[in-house]
């Protein structure tokens, strides 16, 4: 055996065992964060299954499920008016191709009397409410319900319209930042940095990277929150890529990477709680807490209300 072999093996020896006996126990590292409320249900654009998406009357409805989390879009009027609305352009929503930004907020169109639910492909939701609604309104409404505010796009005004939103109300601990883009969450945290944070796509592959790598036990994390598609849904109700190959692909190296119990306890115990976006199906809700995730995303909030609540203890501690 070379010297450097000699010396090499034994120390990776001792890093791997150091790696596994942090990842278990983390609390010996990192002092444990206490979350401000934590989210077991998840209503999707504000359950987008049930009612209309992103109106007053779904986030009624959602509240009424005793939702822990309304999740949010939003963008910004001509005449500086926060709204939410998943897309910028209003063609899907409501027939008229004009986007957001160009058009004032008493001008803004009524939504179609029905919309497909992205997450549930064939099926769709109908209100009596269609009209869109002010995040101050929803502000308004439920003062202390927690909310996630995802920002599409680099719209640094409208980041700064919310961040402005979120003090005068005083949610900073209740509203989470959330957006794709690195770039757009550092301006996010600028805008507001008491605001907790959720996990961007590059931030997400780098937990997983440095989980494989042993590295993830010693490392930071500032997020408080890891929101992540489930694999299973993926070329069944979720088509990250044109080509069903891909999407099979997809399916099968992300379940391998992602569904680890291991990882996902770890984070918990570093304060960052797990949600598995969109699933609307019972098989899926099991897959997602089977592994310990903290909670659920969903377009239908009866649907997994119900599944909570008839599953007795394991419902609170999985």
């Amino acid at each position: 055996m070379s010297l450097s072999l000699y010396y090499a093996l034994p120390a990776l020896g001792s890093y791997a065992m150091l790696s596994i006996f942090f990842l278990r126990w983390p609390h010996l590292l990192h002092t444990p964060r206490a979350p401000t409320f934590r989210v077991r249900l998840a209503a999707h654009r504000g359950g987008s299954g049930e009612l209309l998406e992103s109106t007053m009357e779904a986030m009624e409805n959602s509240m009424a499920q005793r939702s822990d989390l309304l999740e949010l879009d939003c963008q910004l009027t001509r005449d500086k008016v926060v709204v939410v609305s998943h897309d910028e352009n209003l063609y899907r929503q409501s027939g008229l191709n004009r986007d957001v930004g160009s058009l004032d907020f008493e001008d803004l169109p009524l939504y179609k009397e029905e919309l497909e639910v992205y997450f549930s492909p064939g099926h769709f939701a109908h209100g009596s409410d269609r009209r869109m609604v002010r995040l101050e309104d929803l502000f308004q409404r439920f003062p202390r319900t927690p909310m996630s505010v995802e920002i599409k796009g680099n719209n640094e005004e409208l980041i700064r319209e919310i961040a402005g939103l979120v003090r005068r109300y005083d949610r900073n601990e209740i509203t989470i930042w959330a957006s794709e883009n690195r770039s757009v969450m550092k301006k996010c945290k600028a805008a507001n940095p008491e605001m907790p944070l959720s996990f961007t796509i590059s931030r997400g592959f780098w937990v997983l990277l440095s989980y494989y790598l042993g590295l993830l036990p010693f490392i930071p994390i500032p997020e408080k929150f890891f929101f992540c598609f489930l694999p299973n849904i993926i070329n069944r109700t979720y088509f990250p890529f044109s080509c069903s190959c891909l999407n099979q692909l997809s399916a099968v190296v992300s379940k391998w990477l992602i569904m680890r119990k291991s990882l996902i306890r770890h984070l918990e115990e570093r304060g960052v709680q797990v949600v598995f976006w969109c699933l609307n199906e019972e098989s899926d809700f099991e897959a997602a807490f089977s592994v310990g995730a903290t909670g659920v995303m969903t377009d239908y909030p009866t649907a997994l209300r119900h599944y909570l609540d008839n599953r007795g203890p394991a419902a609170q501690t999985s």
